[in-house]
C-alpha cells in the first residue's frame, strides 16, 4: 500500500480555534501529520489538541502581532525539528457599506487579513530556505473574484493577499517553495462578531445554513494541495457551493 503523502508532515494553522482551521487541523492530523495550532481561542484549542490523533501542540497567538507569528513557527521547530506546512488561514470579515465609514473594522480587517498573512510569510520563509523546502498555502476568498456591495473592504484585503501569493509563487521558481491560494466561497462556519447590524448577520447566517459548505470541504481542498509531489504546485484552487452565484 502506497504510504499517504501528508503521514509525517508537520503543518502549522492560524486560525485553528474553529472553522476551516479546526477542520483542516482535524483532517491532517486524521491524515497523519503533526499540527501545531494557533488562534486567540486558547480555551478551544486546547480542547482540540486532546481530540486529535497526532501529536498536537496549541500556541496562543494573535497574527497581528509579529511576535506571536514568529512564536508560532519557533514553536514546531522547537517541537518537531522543522516545519514543512504553514496554513495562514486566520482572517475576519466586517460587512457594511463605504458610506458607513467604519474605520476601525477596516483597519482590523487589514490588519489581520493582510499583515497576518504577511507577518506568517516574514517567519516561515527564512525556515523553508533553511531547510530546502516548505509550502505555504492561504485562505483567500471569492470574495476578491466577485465584488459585491457591502464587502468592498473585505474584498479588497483579499485581493492584496492574492497578489502578494502570486508575488511569492514567482519569487519561488527555484523549487524550494511552494505557494497555494485557496479561495473559498459560501462557508457554514461561525460569525465572528465583527457584523454588528443584527439583521444583516441574520440574513448571512441564514444564507450560509442554506448554501454554505462545510468547513471539511475546505479542509479536502487543502489537503490536496499539500498531498502534491514537491515538484507539483496547486497555485489557485477557488471551492464553492454548486448553487453560489
Amino acid at each position: 500500500m502506497t504510504p499517504d503523502p501528508i503521514t509525517g508532515q508537520i503543518v502549522a494553522i492560524t486560525g485553528a480555534s474553529s472553522g476551516i482551521g479546526e477542520a483542516t487541523a482535524r483532517l491532517l492530523s486524521a491524515r497523519g501529520a503533526r499540527v501545531v495550532l494557533a488562534a486567540r481561542r486558547t480555551d478551544r484549542l486546547a480542547a482540540l489538541t486532546q481530540e486529535l490523533p497526532t501529536e498536537a501542540v496549541a500556541v496562543a497567538a494573535d497574527v497581528t502581532v509579529p511576535a506571536d507569528v514568529q512564536r508560532v513557527i519557533n514553536t514546531a521547530l522547537d517541537t518537531f525539528g522543522r516545519l514543512d506546512v504553514l496554513v495562514n488561514n486566520a482572517g475576519i470579515a466586517s460587512i457594511g457599506e463605504f458610506t458607513d465609514g467604519d474605520v476601525a473594522e477596516w483597519d482590523a480587517m487589514i490588519d489581520v487579513n493582510v499583515r497576518g498573512v504577511l507577518y506568517g510569510i516574514a517567519a516561515a520563509l527564512p525556515v523553508f530556505r533553511r531547510q530546502g523546502h516548505g509550502h505555504v498555502v492561504t485562505t483567500v476568498s471569492t470574495a476578491g473574484l466577485k465584488i459585491v456591495p457591502t464587502m468592498g473592504v473585505y474584498a479588497a484585503t483579499k485581493n492584496a493577499v492574492r497578489t502578494v501569493m502570486e508575488a511569492l509563487r514567482q519569487e519561488s521558481t527555484d523549487g524550494v517553495v511552494r505557494t497555494t491560494s485557496i479561495s473559498p466561497g459560501f462557508v457554514n462556519t461561525e460569525l465572528d462578531g465583527s457584523i454588528t447590524d443584527d439583521a444583516l448577520a441574520a440574513q448571512i447566517r441564514a444564507q450560509m445554513d442554506e448554501l454554505g459548505l462545510a468547513p471539511d470541504a475546505v479542509a479536502r481542498a487543502i489537503a490536496f494541495a499539500i498531498e502534491q509531489p514537491h515538484d507539483v504546485e496547486i497555485g489557485d484552487l477557488t471551492i464553492r457551493p454548486t448553487r453560489q452565484g
